[in-house]
Order: C-alpha cells, then sequence, then structure tokens
C-alpha cells in the first residue's frame, strides 16, 4: 500500500494526525500543526488519497482510506496516535478506529457525523444523498473549476465570527483539490454509516461543533457524544463549518486542553 504524502513538524512523544474534510488537504490545519509542535507535540496532517500528492486508490471507499490512513501510522512508526478528523475526515477517524482501534489513543472528532445520507430511524435517505451529490457537482458540470466552487461554498459553510484570513485558507485549498478527486469523494461519503459503532469506541473522545455548522449541526454532534462513553463536547459560539480555521485560537485551546488531560487506564477503561 503506498503511503499517503503528509506534512510535519515538531517531535514529541505523542504524534497527533490530522485528517482533513472533502474540501481540504494538509494545509486545512496550518495553524493547528504550528500551535501542536509549539507545544511539544509531533503534528502530522496528511493528504487523503487523491488529495495533494497522494496517490489515489481505487476502489475509493471508507475501508481504503481507513487502510491507507493505517499504512500512514506504521510508517511513522507510532503504536498509536491521537487522531483528529475534520467533517468527512472524522468519518476516517471513525473508520480507522472501527476497525483498529489499538492504533488510536485519543479521538478528536469536529464538524463530523456518525453516518451521511442515513436516516436515524433506519430508513434511507438515498433521494437525499443523490439531490446532495447533485447539488455538489453541479458547477463543475456547468464546466466552473473547483476555484469557483470553493468561492461560492466556502462562505456558506462559515459563521458570523469567522477569520477572514481562515476563509482564505479555506478557500485556497478548495481550490486546489483536483475535480475528479471530488467527484469520487462525494461519492463514497454517501456511503458512510458507522452509528452501530460509536458505542464501541473505549478512547477519550473531544467532539467539536460550530454553533452556525449546517454541515454537522451541533445537535447531531451532540447525540454523538452522548453515544460514546469517554465523550464530550464543546461547541465554538459564532462559528460554522470550518471551525479550526474560522477560530483557530479557540479551537486550539480546546485541544490543547484535550490532550493534557490525565489519560485514563487503558487496560481499565477496558472492562
Amino acid at each position: 500500500m503506498t503511503v499517503p504524502t503528509f506534512t510535519t513538524l515538531g517531535s514529541g512523544p505523542t504524534t497527533v494526525l490530522m485528517l482533513h474534510g472533502i474540501g481540504g488537504g494538509h494545509l486545512a490545519f496550518a495553524p493547528q500543526v504550528e500551535t501542536l509542535a509549539g507545544a511539544g507535540y509531533r503534528a502530522v496532517a496528511w493528504d487523503m488519497p487523491g488529495y495533494g500528492r497522494s496517490a489515489p486508490i481505487e476502489p475509493y471507499t471508507f475501508k481504503g482510506l481507513a487502510q491507507s490512513c493505517v499504512a500512514l501510522i506504521d510508517a511513522l512508526q507510532c503504536e498509536h496516535v491521537v487522531l483528529l478528523g475534520h467533517s468527512m475526515g472524522g468519518m476516517v477517524a471513525q473508520e480507522v478506529v472501527a476497525r483498529r482501534p489499538e492504533r488510536v489513543s485519543r479521538l478528536v472528532l469536529c464538524g463530523t457525523s456518525a453516518a451521511f445520507g442515513k436516516r436515524t430511524d433506519g430508513r434511507s435517505a438515498d433521494a437525499w444523498a443523490k439531490q446532495f451529490i447533485a447539488q455538489r457537482t453541479a458547477p463543475l458540470d456547468a464546466g466552473q473549476s473547483m476555484a469557483d466552487v470553493a468561492q461560492k461554498l466556502v462562505p456558506q459553510m462559515v459563521g458570523p465570527g469567522s477569520l477572514p484570513e481562515g476563509l482564505r485558507l479555506a478557500e485556497h485549498c478548495m481550490a486546489s483539490v483536483p475535480a475528479a478527486t471530488y467527484r469520487r469523494a462525494l461519492d463514497c461519503l454517501v456511503t458512510f454509516d458507522r452509528q452501530a459503532d460509536l458505542a464501541g469506541i473505549g478512547v477519550p473522545t473531544l467532539l467539536v461543533g460550530g454553533e452556525f455548522d449546517r454541515v454537522a449541526a451541533p445537535a447531531v454532534m451532540k447525540q454523538m457524544a452522548a453515544s460514546i462513553a469517554q465523550a464530550r463536547y464543546a461547541e465554538l459560539p459564532g462559528i460554522g463549518h470550518l471551525m479550526n480555521l474560522e477560530a483557530p485560537d479557540e479551537f486550539d485551546a480546546l485541544l490543547l486542553g484535550f490532550l493534557r488531560e490525565p489519560a485514563p487506564d487503558r487496560a481499565r477503561s477496558a472492562h
């Protein structure tokens, strides 16, 4: 398996591996990479397969993305990592924990959900999922570029309190995503459903929501937190879906606070 490309900064006994969303790339975590490295952590942000210089995978599935992530953890020579996932990256993180729980010591899930295109009553939402993909790919079908998509979409995803520099970085990241990868990631996104696995997550978990997030609503994230044994939910006021770029200082403070909490006894927490 080819190891995805990544950026890394800092050194320390704890590696924090950051997984970006569908419109991201390793640069989407630029503020966090700096903060974490400065605080004595080894900060790693990947380019998901098909993003940046990472080779795409075939087929493009959550199973494959999770395997790519584990291959990266192996390449970093880590026994386990703190896994931080935003949006689709949060889904990849859940997939990794479900498949290889021993490789994850802590989990941070931001602006994400436990299922996509599924209703909580178990009924399929295929029509809704198809509509979602059609809406997101319509500009590309009409001949627009990913830069056009980013200019329109990013401002719709953020809250009134967001930092202008963060928005510019978010637009830059999304504009750099290959259109073919974006389409394949959308098709993959709507297949996700790990609702039944939340109760099995056995590591300390921080869920971060944005008050104005319309992609992963705070109510959905609170519900997720309630299903995970060692989880807590924190919300950033005035902020939307791109919380780590909209309010980097507040986000980083939450993250560092969580990382500094004493780790529970792994043997005891397994019972």
